[in-house]
């Protein structure tokens, strides 16, 4: 029987070009760039996975973002690769705010793991920069980064404002980035993001709120909400908000297991057992859904089970069964390896994108580097002991 480990392996090989890892093998333009969450994500299984050949790519994806990096400090959100195909973007109807973490969590995870300190060194002015453009893009100097509609990877769905997951990857990339500068101007704001967090996004909690008066009506459930604004609460469960959560071990052991029990049991009631991106489904006759159909730039994707809109990812499923096994849930995060690998075997090993998850059926682009990613950190975290940075 063919080995997933070593096909998802095989995989994100095809995927290195000379620049870095591109998005996916097939030969579709949008595709066949170096992209910052993408890269570093892929970044994190060659680092897991000790493969010389991986690790390398993982570095020259880091210096194609930091070499063109914005004037103000932006990362761009992918960079062609080629002379055919050479442009920069920020963005497509917005901005990306996640490319400017994953950057910086990116080059933090390489030094530690290749104990290269210098490379932090050698890109601590992109760095700083960067920093710098997220306390500006708090806005209001109140510790909480104000995103777009369109501005992180979940760039055709409905999150805004004060988007959690964002918040967490803030998060991320300032503790990575203490280990090196063990800054106490750094670690005071890694405090009063992280109240800030806990303050307005979990349930029954003390200290002034962003909108007390919209904290007062959400109906909190057995997970953190995707995101508020100044017209209120969104409160679809984020998979990968939450998973992120419990990787960085944010608010109390009660509420955490409350968080892994609904995530678990959400992934458990679906027939690829795996945990869908946001739940429950946006429909024709939801609030939101006249929001959500008309933010695509080409064709609208989000049809209810699918994509951002209830589809099921094996990338989101690699980082919450990376959640779980930092949460000691090993039989659980096991499971969720197994259904990872089962759905990159799907069509004679295709790695889809992502999955229709009422139907099963695959959904977008096939051979995409980060669903090989998912399998590869998970397995070699469950069974070699690889301990990313957090």
């Amino acid at each position: 029987m063919t080995n997933i480990y070593d096909k998802s392996i095989e995989l994100l090989v095809k995927c290195s070009s000379t620049e870095g890892f591109l998005a996916s093998a097939q030969d579709i333009s949008n595709y066949k760039r170096v992209w910052a969450r993408d890269g570093v994500i892929c970044g994190l299984a060659a680092l897991a996975s000790k493969d010389d050949r991986l690790i390398n790519t993982f570095k020259k994806t880091l210096e194609t973002l930091a070499n063109n990096q914005h004037k103000i400090g932006t990362i761009p959100s992918n960079v062609g690769i080629g002379k055919e195909n050479s442009d920069v973007s920020y963005g497509g109807l917005a901005g990306r705010v996640d490319a400017v973490t994953w950057f910086i969590i990116g080059v933090c995870q390489y030094a530690q793991h290749t104990k290269n300190d210098a490379f932090v060194v050698k890109y601590k002015n992109h760095i700083d920069k960067c920093l710098s453009l997220l306390d500006a893009w708090e806005f209001n100097n109140k510790h909480l980064l104000y995103v777009p509609l369109s501005g992180n990877w979940a760039d055709e769905y409905i999150t805004d404002g004060y988007v959690l997951y964002d918040q967490l990857l803030r998060l991320w990339a300032l503790r990575s980035y203490n280990v090196f500068e063990k800054s106490t101007s750094i670690s005071e704001k890694i405090k009063n993001i992280t109240t800030q967090i806990e303050i307005n996004f979990f349930p029954n909690s003390s200290g002034e709120k962003f909108h007390e008066r919209a904290y007062s009506e959400v109906k909190f459930n057995q997970y953190l909400p995707c995101s508020f604004s100044p017209s209120g609460y969104k409160t679809q469960y984020d998979a990968f908000a939450n998973a992120l959560s419990l990787l960085l071990d944010i608010g109390d052991s009660d509420f955490q297991k409350k968080q892994i029990e609904f995530s678990y049991d959400l992934a458990s009631s679906t027939k690829l057992g795996l945990v869908p991106a946001f739940w429950p489904p946006i429909k024709e006759n939801d609030e939101h859904w006249s929001l959500l159909k008309d933010n695509c730039k080409y064709e609208f994707r989000n049809y209810p089970y699918e994509f951002h809109n209830g589809g099921s990812w094996a990338m989101v499923n690699g980082f919450f069964g990376l959640a779980l096994h930092a949460k000691e849930e090993h039989k659980k995060a096991e499971i969720i390896l197994q259904k990872v690998n089962a759905s990159n075997e799907m069509a004679s090993f295709s790695f889809y994108e992502n999955f229709n998850t009422q139907t099963q059926a695959p959904n977008g682009v096939p051979y995409c580097a980060w669903s090989a990613a998912a399998g590869v950190l998970l397995h070699q975290t469950r069974n070699n002991n690889f301990k990313i940075l957090v």
